[in-house]
């Protein structure tokens, strides 16, 4: 005979649960999943058990997004191109925007409209608090990613409105884009007055591949395009001041520029093509104050420090110096090794300039833009001014990709090769024409490279004075910094 349980026997204290508290789980289980069906298939809770019109509409809608954002990616697969386009097109942006908002209110909708079905009143109060704090993360979660890319694509917008224009495309030149760099220094009073810098980026319309083709601002007695405003004042070359200051005469006398906003960088275009034979697409201006956000946005850029740097001037409460070695710069460091000239000399300073370039071009990779892509956004809107139309967007963002990896070719007009003061127009034309040939492989690389002993560095750069600095001519500009 088995023996009898005792009053106090552990049998005695497990819990009944009677038919209510069985009924009670099951709602709360219904419950539960009608909320994570909705964060699944959207409209799937409302077919079930809901106005099954709504979830009809919500199933049709979500599998025409789901639909359209496969196509989309499948297509951009094989074709970068829409990608390109998608995030420069303003009307796109403008529409993406748009469905993500109301994908964010007719989800959070449905969420909320699932927990309703599910009765909470019939819950008990553990269950209830339970399902409101699950459906809260739900609609949140759901609501507020969905709300953060409609804001991440309102900045992209933002972006391109602010920064290009809706001016008129340009053709490519004999298949390639010539952009013209300018970058002013720092302060209001000079922003856009006196270029410090200016490189044409010229770019392969098809394979991307570019060369930079650098100027220096104190050259003097070169000709203008001919045919242009400033070739008709002054016919046998400018005689006023250095290259940096076409800009300045330009906007002393405006009246020559009739309808222009920038008659100052027109000038500056027009003794570019007379003293390159090259016809300027585009141009961009670079405030290098404003170039140091740009670097920190991206969490800054590793280069090649040959020699001590000097930051600032010695009368400069800051005034340091950057140490030499291969170490990552941030924003304020990045610009004074672009800019720094004291102890040192224009031409070095060029040459750190195309090794910045080079760096930036190469490491700020998609994946970087994509982790920085506001503060990248926010900084590029204060650095540049360009008159490249939106509409071209998409192309030179795919040119940039495809100039990534490859090899950048470099050509100053500086001494030795150039004399500054009295520039053999014929002789720079000769070199650009044969530097882009080489960049194109229709020309034979020099049949012997400059060397640059590894001890011979001046002012930072490979190189000297007299010989020449190996950045500002080379075929192989990353290997030259």
């Amino acid at each position: 005979m088995p023996p009898v349980s005792s009053p106090g026997s552990l049998d005695s204290q497990v819990p009944r649960f009677t038919a209510g508290d069985r009924a009670a789980r099951v709602r709360f289980r219904r419950a539960m999943a009608l909320m994570l069906m909705t964060l699944v298939l959207p409209g799937s809770a409302q077919l079930v058990a809901g106005n099954r019109k709504v979830g009809r509409i919500a199933m049709r809608i979500w599998f025409v997004l789901v639909v359209a954002t496969l196509g989309v990616l499948v297509v951009g697969f094989f074709d970068h191109e829409l990608f390109f386009w998608l995030a420069s097109d303003t009307a796109a942006l403008l529409w993406l925007r748009l469905v993500l908002t109301a994908a964010a209110i007719g989800w959070a909708f449905l969420c909320i409209d699932a927990w309703r079905i599910g009765q909470p009143l019939t819950l008990s109060m553990g269950h209830r608090r339970t399902a409101v704090g699950v459906n809260g993360v739900l609609c949140l979660t759901v609501a507020g990613a969905l709300l953060f890319g409609a804001h991440l694509v309102g900045v992209q917008r933002h972006f391109i409105l602010t920064m290009f224009g809706s001016g008129t495309a340009s053709s490519a030149h004999d298949g390639r884009y010539n952009v013209l760099l300018m970058g002013g220094d720092s302060g209001a009073s000079r922003w856009g007055l006196r270029p410090d810098s200016m490189t044409v980026a010229s770019i392969d319309a098809e394979t991307g591949r570019t060369v930079l083709i650098s100027l220096p601002r104190n050259m003097q007695h070169f000709p203008f395009v001919k045919g242009s405003v400033m070739h008709q004042q002054f016919p046998d070359g400018f005689d006023q001041d250095y290259l940096n200051g076409v800009n300045t005469w330009a906007l002393d006398n405006t009246e020559l520029f009739p309808g222009s906003k920038t008659p100052g960088i027109d000038a500056t275009i027009m003794a570019i093509e007379g003293i390159t034979g090259l016809k300027i697409n585009y141009w961009a201006m670079v405030n290098l104050e404003g170039f140091k956000d740009l670097v920190d946005a991206v969490g800054g850029v590793t280069l090649n420090v040959r020699q001590s740097i000097p930051v600032g001037l010695p009368t400069d409460p800051f005034y340091t110096h950057i140490e030499p070695g291969v170490q990552k710069l941030d924003g304020f460091d990045t610009l004074w090794f672009a800019r720094a000239r004291y102890d040192s000399d224009d031409y070095s300073r060029m040459a750190r300039q195309k090794c910045v370039m080079n760096a930036m071009l190469q490491q700020i990779s998609p994946q970087v833009a994509v982790r920085n892509f506001e503060k990248i956004a926010d900084a590029s809107s204060a650095m540049i001014s360009t008159d490249i139309p939106a509409s071209e967007v998409d192309r030179f963002i795919s040119l940039a990709l495809k100039a990534r990896g490859q090899k950048i070719s470099t050509l100053s007009l500086v001494p030795p090769m150039i004399n500054t003061a009295d520039p053999d127009i014929k002789l720079i034309k000769s070199k650009v024409a044969q530097a882009i040939d080489r960049a194109e492989g229709t020309a034979d690389a020099p049949g012997k490279a400059k060397k640059h002993a590894n001890s011979t560095v001046t002012g930072g750069s490979l190189g000297s004075l007299s010989s020449g600095y190996a950045a500002n001519e080379s075929e192989d500009l990353d290997a030259a910094c």
